[in-house]
């Protein structure tokens, strides 16, 4: 009796060092493989494999022992019972092993991506073009992942599967009463998709959206960020940049015209002016040198309008080229040409009756600069 206990335990040990030799083969062939993936990966991109490294290596481990014990179950003597359920532990941990490293993967991906498109160029469409679906389709393949990795872990379980089967063929009508609920969920998923195949926008888009000025923060599966230029969030559904119309500036390029409009009297010299325009352009270091003009662009019935057009690298740096123009603008008026800024004239009755034109005794006459009376100048 006390040798067949032996022998049952020297068994039970035997199967342990080989189950234990075999999961330790295992890990140390999937650590091999992660350092050469990230030998090779940090000669192209060292920022993406730091990332490999903090990321891959946990399910990369786990993966590795739970393949080492899922080969070793075959050649070693175990009772039947005992060796089926090692080996449907040993695939449900497979299972999610790869799903943890597929998931995790695409952190490395988007090391990738930030080295290689950098949102600090100038001209950075294709960056945003990149990462906007990148972001839209890794929120979706992760909940693609979960879901078929659960699947596939259920379904290593004989119990759950049968009992799953006879639900799907019995409850037609809740299956269909669930699809009708789920499907809000699944019209947005699918315009979240379609929304990074088509581009309307892309993340860091400059966006004119239910009357706010703001930028493309975050792309949601379901909804969008947009950061207002006041710190504010505007959170939109996805769908909304699918059936509204918006302002969309940096669709194709993110350089601008700015436009700065000023009122001026009749009598502004406005070649003089078109002058000084050009030398107040281009002592700004926000000019991108590539256009300006200046123009008039309605004749009023007490003044006209000037407007100015500057071209800018991007939305941000035209707001602020603009405003320094107009700064600029009607300081050099005010100095040069006080009397060119927009006035309102009024003509006394005493002006109309007067044939001679001369002045009444105690009577004043009338400024030579003008034939009747002014006002405070202004400037709108």
């Amino acid at each position: 009796m006390t040798s067949i206990a032996g022998e049952s335990l020297g068994e039970w040990g035997s199967a342990l060092l080989a189950l234990g030799g075999s999961a330790a083969v295992g890990a140390i062939a999937a650590i091999v493989v992660l350092l050469l993936a990230r030998r090779v990966l940090a000669r192209i991109r060292p920022e993406a494999a730091a990332v490999l490294r903090a990321r891959l290596t946990r399910p990369v481990l786990l993966l590795g022992l739970a393949i080492g014990v899922r080969a070793a179950i075959p050649a070693i003597a175990l009772p039947e019972e005992m060796a089926i359920l090692l080996g449907r532990a040993a695939a449900m941990t497979i299972i999610a092993a790869l799903a943890w490293g597929a998931i995790a993967s695409a952190d490395v991906v988007e090391a990738w991506l930030d080295a290689t498109f950098e949102f600090a160029a100038r001209d950075n469409l294709s960056a945003r073009r990149v990462h906007t679906k990148f972001a839209v389709v890794r929120r979706i393949g992760i909940v693609v992942v979960i879901v078929f990795a659960v699947g596939a872990m259920l379904f290593q379980v004989p119990g759950i599967r049968s009992i799953g089967a006879g639900l799907l063929a019995s409850a037609g009508l809740a299956g269909l009463a669930v699809g009708l609920a789920a499907r809000p969920t699944i019209e947005t998923l699918l315009a979240g998709l379609q929304l990074a195949l088509t581009e309307p926008i892309n993340l860091d888009d400059v966006v004119i959206i239910e009357g706010e000025w703001g930028r493309i923060e975050e792309i949601r599966a379901t909804y969008v960020v947009v950061h207002i230029w006041d710190k504010r969030r505007l959170v939109v559904p996805v769908q909304y940049f699918l059936t509204r119309p918006f302002q969309n500036w940096t669709r194709v390029t993110a350089d601008l015209l700015g436009s700065v409009t000023v009122e001026v009297d009749y009598r502004a010299p406005i070649e003089e002016i078109r002058t000084a325009v050009g030398e107040i352009v281009a002592s700004c270091p926000l000019w991108d040198r590539e256009f300006w003009n200046l123009q008039v662009v309605e004749a009023g019935e007490r003044s006209i309008r000037l407007r100015v057009l500057v071209s800018a690298g991007d939305s941000s740096t035209a707001w602020d080229l603009r405003c320094e123009v107009r700064e600029k603008l009607l300081t050099w008026l005010n100095a040069n040409h006080p009397d060119a800024l927009p006035r309102i004239r009024i003509e006394t009755p005493g002006d109309a009756g007067d044939e001679t034109g001369a002045a009444g005794p105690g009577d004043e006459a009338p400024p030579p600069t003008s034939p009747a009376g002014l006002l405070a100048p202004r400037n709108d």
